[in-house]
Order: structure tokens, then sequence, then C-alpha cells
């Protein structure tokens, strides 16, 4: 899907992009093959797509043979995407993803997303910690946004969204996406990721893990400890010193551990 066709669209139906959306539109057909190509999906697998758009990623996943459902929040897009893409692989839900409640998301084998910027977030959260089955991740993201997702223990940007990230796969930045790839053109360049989940892993990270990390890092400059008083056992079991902790000095790895540790005690 290329600029001229992107605006063609537009103007046809009669859509403004929304800035409270974050929309802009992918509009160089070479980026979207090469994210398609990168993500590892193949023929016949089951992809969940948040923000399809237009539909220019939808368009090239539906042509390799996958099934695809398209969450979109804008009605009106939603409402033109099967007219422009009529496929019975394809399913558009008009709703926001963080909304969402009558999709299976467990039976997915990959999530994709040409991500809107203000919600990277929350999205990613819930893909990861509600979808237990898929394989892999792709987004489209801020450049800067990587340092966060991607951050390392002891760090300012290290927190909720770089463990959950960590503890599911391999974050990999795969290549840069100039601002004229889009229309509108934004005001920051974009990144094209990949996260690969880990084949073997201690526990899954799911919403349960979520909760626990997000408390942990609820109020950073406490001690742990002052956020989660049930981890100062398992901490200390697990060798580290739990008065001195604060949340961004646990790995991904040792966060795993806390969980599966609290979580067997309670049962």
């Amino acid at each position: 899907m290329n600029r001229e066709t992107v605006i063609r669209l537009l103007e046809q139906n009669e859509i403004l992009p929304a800035n409270k959306f974050g929309q802009n539109f992918l509009c160089d057909d070479e980026i979207t093959s090469r994210i398609v190509e990168v993500s590892g999906i193949e023929p016949g697998d089951n992809v969940l797509e948040v923000g399809p758009g237009l539909g220019a990623l939808t368009e090239k996943l539906i042509k390799k043979g996958c099934s695809v459902t398209a969450v979109e929040i804008d009605h009106k897009l939603a409402d033109l995407l099967p007219k422009t893409i009529g496929d019975p692989n394809l399913r558009v839900i008009d709703c926001d993803f963080l909304k969402v409640s009558d999709i299976d998301l467990s039976s997915f084998d990959h999530a994709i997303s040409n991500i809107p910027y203000y919600a990277m977030t929350p999205i990613m959260m819930r893909i990861i910690s509600e979808m237990s089955n898929i394989r892999t991740m792709t987004f489209m993201v801020e450049d800067e946004a990587i340092n966060r997702i991607a951050a390392k223990p002891k760090t300012k940007q290290y927190g909720p969204l770089s463990v959950l990230c960590s503890a599911f796969g391999t974050v990999k930045r795969e290549f840069t996406v100039p601002k004229n790839c889009f229309y509108p053109m934004p005001h920051t360049t974009s990144a094209v990721i990949t996260i690969k989940r880990h084949e073997k892993a201690l526990v899954s990270p799911d919403k349960g893990f979520m909760d626990l990390v997000t408390l942990c890092f609820s109020q950073r400059r406490k001690k742990l400890v002052n956020n989660c008083p049930e981890a100062k056992p398992v901490l200390a079991s697990l060798g580290l010193s739990p008065d001195t902790l604060r949340a961004e000095d646990l790995t991904a790895m040792q966060y795993l551990e806390l969980y599966d540790a609290i979580r067997k005690d309670m049962i």
C-alpha cells in the first residue's frame, strides 16, 4: 500500500487521521513486506493484529495465507477494512484492544502491530500477560522507546515493561523506519522490533506475574519489600538481601523465581 493509495482511501471515505488515536498510516510497500518477513509468521498461522488502520500489514498477512483477527479502535476504519480486504480469513473487531473481551487471546500464534505509540505499554503488557501461546510479537514502536523495552536491571529505564519483555523472550531491534514511510509523517523516527518467546521458562509471565512486577515497581524509591512484603522470605531464600533491594535490582529471571515461590505458597 503506497502513499497515493492511502490518501485516496482516506479521501474517498472522508476519514481524517485522528491525533487521539495516534494515527500515522504506513505507506511504504517495501517496509510492510520486511515487517512480515522478520516476524517469522508462516502460512496457516493465526495472527492477532492490533490497530490495522487501512490494512497495509493486514493485506500482506492475508496474502501469505494467515488467519487474521484485526482489532481496530476507530469505528470508520473498522467498517472500511472488510470492504477493502474482503477475505473469509479476516475478522475485524471494532473495539479498543485494551477493552476487548470476546476473543480467546490464547488461540493466537503471533501478535503484530503498528502500535499506537500513546498506548504502547498497556498494549504490550496485555499481549505478553494474556496471550499464553504466541511464539513471537512484532511491533512498530518509537525508536527511542526501545531503550525502555530492552532496558537492563539497575537502570532508570528498567521497569515493568522491560521485565515482562525479558521474561517472555528475546527482544531484537530489526530495522529503522523513516518518517516519510508514513502518512501523515510522525514527529519521531520509528523502528521494528521482534520478541521471540524463550523455549524454556520457569513460569509463564501471565497476568499474575504482571501484577506482581507492577506492585514491586509501584514506588521505585522504596525498598522492594515495602511495596511487596510477602517477597521478603523468598528473596532471602534466593540468597539476596531483601532489606537493601529495590525493584530495579532484580533480573527478569529473579522476578519469575519470586512469582513462582509466592504462587506456590498461596496454593
